[in-house]
């Protein structure tokens, strides 16, 4: 029996047609986390599981659906209990499979046994998204981009306007990292040992580069202030022992030592704090042992104080270098047009839009920099020419709407991050005013004009700059999403869809139950190497509350459910007749009762060729109490009263 705490009041379930029901109260709890309201569907769930002793028709479904409940509400530890339930009572279930490698993913160290059920549930139900869409998550959390690529894009094949497959799929060809990246979910250790480990090594970092730029700063100072050089250099070889200290403090902090040489393989921004760390300390032992006796002049092609100042240059300005440096970098990784191109897809949804607004941050990161470059060039070489390509930047992005599929709905995002709007327009007149540049020189104009044109474009990459600033400062200080990359997020359980693992099981009606259980010719078919093969199967063994199959078959059977458990068994009906049943399940092979245990997915029905040849009629796995089955019902129903006959049996 599922109970917990936080428990409704039952008068507010809806109460089923038929109160004495199992799975009338699964399809109120489905109805209920339509709604949002797991409270009420957990309440609904238990009432199904306690009428169903815990292995009925039902049984599976009511386990499956209060471990989504529990999930919703944050109870771990009770989601995977329930979910693992569900397995243990419909073990060929893709949907039970699917639930538990949900449930499983949010345990810290049971990522593998996630993954493993996932694919199992993919192998089970390859026709269905929701498992591959899975499988292409766990492999997004643990940064693998393609193979996530892969996953989401056959189940696009499958249902090409899932939402959670279309915005993971642009994450994935953004390259997106989470924001526990240090951390593999494979690991068997909690993130927040490792997440302690890395603020640790982090922090300490931070610290050593802060310290020596303040005590270089410091030398300088007395140095060229006072002309203390001796004294100057004999006080700063006395910081170096500090660092030991904050080495020694941090270090003790970091209890995962054998795990820190993979979360730098992860991480490698962590992996270049530590570097630039390192890197300090040399360059500070550098300039504070070469410190010079007095400034020396400044010369064309050189910094001021020759080449000291390169080693303390790089001890002051270490913040500033990585800053340069990572802004770059993370705006040009990853593919931005194409993930655009899947986040407009799915533009209804809140965190597609979320995900579009700092995917245009990113573009715009790359226009600014391709912009600084030319400029920066333009300064350097003295020659205005190359400034022409600053007009490729305008067209880039016209062509990022076109193929981003961001007509209709980029109005929509704009209005929403006004910031942007300023960007796009400031990258625009940067451009222009650096095109001008070059056009100045081409027209054999006055210089002055390119330069006032190149001094505008720079102007406005440094009101860019203030901009991006502003609009971080402002999201940092009310808590929203920024326009950095750490703010895009997965889609999950977003959309308007219930996941696959909510679908109702399939069972078996009685005149079918009837036909296996009378039948003496059973057939089972499977695939095998050499192609499709029927065998003959001399009774069924037993049927489950749920309508299980248990067969006993021969070894050959055996063999090829193991290379792939998707069968298929048929049956006559032994007593009229009048009517054949094709049941396609999942076999799985039980060892201790020595049967192969078929889950159906999937009922066929159809009478014998005659008056009523071509007339048949199936029930697949998945379909979804409500409107959905009333139209296949009033279908149906419309058919038979066509042709003026009765219901042909079939499944539940």
């Amino acid at each position: 029996m599922v109970s917990g705490p936080d428990e409704p009041d039952p008068a507010s379930v809806p109460a089923p047609a038929d109160p004495g029901s199992p799975r009338e109260w699964c399809v109120a709890a489905v109805a209920w986390l339509d709604r949002d309201r797991p409270e009420a569907a957990l309440e609904a769930a238990r009432q199904a599981i306690d009428r169903d002793s815990g292995a009925g028709s039902a049984a599976d479904w009511g386990y499956r659906l209060a471990s989504l409940a529990f999930e919703r509400l944050g109870r771990d530890a009770e989601a995977v209990a329930a979910a693992e339930e569900a397995v243990r009572l419909a073990p060929g279930s893709w949907t039970a499979r699917l639930r538990l490698g949900a449930a499983l993913r949010r345990v810290p160290g049971r990522w593998r046994e996630s993954s493993a059920q996932a694919a199992r549930a993919a192998r089970y139900a390859p026709e269905e998204p929701d498992p591959h869409v899975l499988v292409g998550d766990l492999a997004l959390l643990r940064g693998e981009h393609r193979r996530a690529e892969t996953a989401y894009r056959a189940a696009l094949r499958i249902m090409d306007d899932h939402p959670g497959a279309r915005i993971n799929l642009g994450l994935a060809l953004l390259r997106w990292r989470r924001p526990l990246g240090h951390h593999d979910p494979a690991w068997p250790i909690d993130p927040r040992e490792t997440g302690r480990a890395r603020h640790a090594v982090e922090l300490w970092s931070r610290q050593v580069r802060a310290l020596l730029a303040v005590a270089l700063a410091a030398v300088v100072a007395v140095a060229f202030g006072t002309g203390l050089t001796s004294e100057a250099a004999i006080g700063g070889a006395a910081v170096p022992p500090a660092v030991l200290v904050i080495t020694l403090r941090q270090g003790r902090r970091v209890r995962l030592w054998p795990y820190v040489p993979r979360m730098l393989a992860r991480d490698p921004w962590l992996a270049v704090s530590v570097v630039a760390a390192v890197v300090t300390v040399a360059a500070y032992t550098v300039a504070v042992a070469a410190l010079p006796r007095e400034v020396l002049p400044l010369t064309p092609g050189s910094p001021p104080g020759g080449w000291w100042a390169w080693p303390a240059g790089l001890v002051l300005l270490n913040g500033a270098i990585l800053l340069v440096l990572r802004m770059p970098v993370e705006a040009w990784r990853g593919r931005p047009v194409r993930a655009l191109a899947e986040f407009a897809a799915a533009h209804r949804d809140r965190t597609a839009r979320r995900n579009i607004t700092v995917t245009l941050w990113l573009v715009a990161g790359r226009a600014w920099s391709a912009l600084a470059a030319l400029a920066l060039a333009v300064a350097l070489l003295d020659e205005p020419r190359p400034a022409l390509a600053a007009l490729a930047v305008p067209a880039a992005l016209v062509w990022t709407r076109a193929r981003g599929g961001l007509a209709r709905c980029l109005d929509q995002v704009l209005a929403a991050d006004r910031w942007l709007v300023t960007a796009r327009a400031l990258l625009l007149a940067a451009s222009v005013s650096l095109a001008g540049t070059a056009a100045v020189a081409f027209c054999g104009l006055p210089a002055t004009m390119g330069e006032w044109a190149w001094w505008t474009g720079t102007a406005a990459l440094a009101a860019l700059v203030a901009v991006f600033a502003v609009r971080s400062a402002r999201a940092w200080w009310r808590g929203v999403p920024g326009p950095w990359r750490s703010s895009l997020i997965m889609c999950e359980s977003c959309g308007h869809r219930l996941p696959g693992d909510a679908e109702a099981p399939v069972g078996l009606s009685a005149e079918i139950r009837r036909a296996f259980t009378y039948a003496r010719g059973v057939v089972l078919a499977y695939a095998d190497p050499t192609g499709p093969r029927a065998l003959a199967v001399g009774a069924v063994s037993s049927i489950g509350p749920g309508g299980e199959l248990r067969l006993i078959a021969a070894d050959d059977a055996w063999e090829a459910a193991e290379r792939d458990p998707r069968v298929a068994v048929f049956v006559a009906d032994p007593m009229e007749r009048r009517f054949w049943a094709e049941v396609r399940g999942i076999a799985i092979g039980d060892t201790e009762t020595d049967v192969l245990r078929v889950t159906p997915k999937q009922v066929v029905v159809a009478e014998y060729p005659g008056r009523h040849q071509g007339r048949h009629r199936a029930r697949r796995q998945g379909r979804r109490p409500g409107r959905d089955q009333g139209r296949d019902h009033d279908r149906d129903q419309g058919r038979e009263d066509r042709h003026g006959r009765g219901r042909v049996p079939g499944g539940e």
